[in-house]
């Protein structure tokens, strides 16, 4: 019980940090559209974004087993600032990245980041 409190303790402290990339929606915030659309030959299998002042970029914002496949897009909705957004596709146990981008979400609009495989 004290262990499992312990990492309970430990993993609130971490996502206070930002180490879970930040919050995306913030109450009071207007919100913009961020758009990612695969024109690559591979599956997206994760995409991480993150406020630009978290320490890392977070966890994967999929959803459990959904892929962004060749000529499929995918939408989030984010308060207006500035992101990192990284996408990639894994082979077997290693993980190849498409593409890393620093982007800026205005309220009410739609951002969009075309990914190739070659960015």
């Amino acid at each position: 019980m004290i262990r499992s409190l312990s990492v309970l303790a430990a993993v609130t402290l971490l996502s206070a940090c930002g180490l879970d990339g930040g919050q995306l929606v913030r109450p009071g915030v207007p919100t913009g559209t961020f758009v990612m659309f695969n024109q690559g030959n591979a599956a997206i299998t994760a995409v991480t974004i993150s406020t630009c002042e978290a320490n890392s970029h977070g966890l994967n914002r999929l959803q459990d087993g959904y892929v962004i496949q060749p000529g499929r897009g995918a939408r989030f909705t984010l308060s207006a600032g500035c992101y990192d957004v990284a996408a990639g596709y894994g082979l077997g146990d290693r993980s190849y990245a498409y593409a890393q981008r620093r982007l800026t979400v205005s309220a009410g609009r739609e951002t969009r980041l075309n990914i190739t495989g070659d960015n």
